[in-house]
């Protein structure tokens, strides 16, 4: 029998990774293996108990590497693959996900000194500690006419890596000045598996303020922040920028071992998860927006040209693929409403209902939310439950819901929360497109866009357009096997571009959906009052979300 070429491709998400083993010739998924991560995420304390301050989201690193042990050779069994058939190895991993490590990598919670020091972790994307520092960086840089602001929509997020330094430097300084490197953490389990830190241009430009024309924010700008701030570029970070699409090194013998795999495996270059997702979803081109739905949302779409605009999170050239401006924006919390809904306001009449059917809750859910004709409710909400990343770029902001009566029942309620997460998503569109980045198409990946039908078809009626969703039940680790089989090349068994490899790794699912006419015409009239409550708590006078965000850290103290 003809030997197989397989990619192996690494999928790290909030909660969890993810091994898949994919044919490089015809995109079948021969086997797939997830491990949780044993120290989980870390939000109110360490795990010796030691207390975190608000917004905080934490994980040990040595989890990265543990897993691995796990789900590689799980994948590898099921799928009954010899080391072999593999030709290359991609990764993709949230972001801004970071840590501090010694010069060899070594993170500083491994050692013992620091294991009860919050800032030696991970700090996870979705940490919003630093919305002090992020505020005070956006101040300063407009103060200054810093051009980097442009690239990231005119405001900075406390979600990415600068940001969380900073507060790092003032909160714990021996921290700081004990790093030598400050890292992303998709770029250190590179460094891990192939002994080369190799920095992707994706994490770096998305999220470390890098670019190709400019590299990172100046030294007397970092410096006017605080004054050991400014050698931060120089002295942790590197600002040798590696492309997607390229290897970064060879899997060392060590982990080669472990693994069961070949030594000198190719090794791509990170590549953030969601942007991963897009190549998963076979999206190589311009126009084409892709929604990687799951705990958050990103919104992804490549234009042909880098015509900058404001409310984005990011405008990367070559962030997905080379030859296009990539452009990122998001909401940071989506499956993460629905589960924090499903965990605090169903009663356990609704939990018995849902065994009687057979269904998981959220099924459930789906099923009785889907017979609330829509504007029936009388209920509408503000999708802010982690802040809003575009297009306010504003971490202080919070939920909102309004029309509560003593008649509004759950699954009402649930429909809203849905609806409030497809306006934001609209709210973005329109802002791509008023400032002349067209969205031709849209796409879905992820847990929500492979579950949640509903949630699909409520996208579609309130953006007014059709929805294709990727075949692929896990777009983001097919995305990054899609990387590692472009790292390997053709000379390998692999692709040589981005384009080639969707082309035959990616697919979409035939069902489509579209909007519903009669359903558009009562959404355009809820979406007119969701922009009314935008702008009125995200844009106008009213900041009590924000003062009441002052009152509870006030009585925290």
């Amino acid at each position: 029998m003809e030997n197989r070429t397989i990619a192996l491709g690494l999928d790290y998400g909030t909660e969890s990774a993810r091994a898949l083993l994919v044919d490089v010739k015809t995109g079948k998924e021969i086997s797939t293996a997830v491990m949780e991560y044993p120290h989980g995420v870390m939000d109110r304390q360490l795990a010796d108990g030691t207390p975190l301050e608000p917004e905080t989201a934490l994980q040990h690193p040595s989890d990265y590497t543990e897993v691995l042990k796990s789900i590689i050779p799980e994948a590898m069994k099921k799928g009954g693959i010899t080391a072999d058939e593999i030709i290359g190895i991609g990764i993709d991993f949230t972001a801004s996900t970071v840590l501090p490590t010694l010069a060899d990598g070594t993170p500083l919670c491994t050692l013992e000194e620091y294991k009860s020091q919050p800032f030696a972790y991970v700090k996870l994307w979705k940490d919003h500690a630093s919305n002090p520092e992020a505020e005070e960086m956006n101040q300063l840089a407009e103060e200054r006419g810093e051009s980097f602001l442009m690239r990231y929509g005119g405001r900075l997020s406390s979600e990415w890596m600068f940001p969380k330094t900073l507060r790092m430097l003032r909160k714990a300084p021996d921290i700081f000045h004990k790093a030598d490197k400050i890292i992303e953490a998709g770029d250190w389990v590179v460094w891990q598996l192939c002994g080369n830190e190799r920095r992707s241009a994706c994490q770096a430009g998305y999220k470390g303020m890098w670019s190709k024309g400019e590299g990172y924010p100046s030294r007397d700008y970092l410096k006017t922040l605080h004054p050991d701030f400014g050698n931060f570029v120089e002295e942790k970070l590197d600002t040798n920028i590696y492309a997607l699409g390229k290897a970064a090194g060879n899997l060392k013998a060590d982990w080669a071992e472990q693994f069961g795999l070949n030594e000198g495996v190719p090794v791509a270059v990170s590549i953030i998860d969601a942007h991963a997702a897009v190549l998963g979803t076979g999206v190589a081109d311009a126009g084409k927006m892709v929604l990687a739905l799951g705990t958050s949302t990103c919104h992804l779409v490549m234009n042909e040209e880098n015509v900058p605009i404001n409310g984005v999170a990011g405008i990367v050239d070559g962030g997905i693929a080379p030859g296009f401006a990539a452009y990122e924006s998001g909401q940071s919390a989506v499956g993460d409403i629905f589960l924090w809904f499903m965990r605090n306001f169903v009663s356990s009449e609704y939990e018995e209902k849902a065994k009687e059917t057979g269904q998981d809750i959220f099924s459930y859910f789906e099923d009785l939310a889907a017979k609330v004709p829509p504007g029936s409710n009388g209920v509408l909400a503000l999708d802010w439950w982690n802040g809003n990343r575009s297009t306010l770029m504003d971490a202080n902001l919070s939920g909102l819901m309004v029309g509560l009566t003593l008649t509004t029942c759950p699954q009402e309620i649930y429909r809203a929360i849905i609806e409030a997460t497809a306006f934001g998503t609209q709210a973005i569109i329109e802002n791509h497109e008023k400032q002349g980045v067209a969205i031709k198409e849209l796409y879905a990946s992820g847990g929500l866009a492979e579950k949640n039908e509903l949630l699909l078809q409520i996208y579609a009626d309130i953006t007014g357009r059709s929805i294709k969703v990727a075949a692929s039940s896990q777009a983001a680790a097919l995305g990054a096997a899609i990387a590692g089989s472009v790292a390997a090349g053709s000379q390998n068994g692999g692709y040589d571009t981005f384009k080639e490899a969707t082309s035959s790794m990616a697919h979409v699912k035939e069902k489509i959906f579209y909007p519903i006419e009669k359903n558009q015409k009562i959404y355009k009239k809820l979406y007119k009052e969701y922009k009314r409550l935008y702008d009125t708590f995200g844009r106008g006078t009213l900041e009590t979300m924000k003062r009441l965000r002052e009152i509870r850290d006030e009585a925290a103290h």
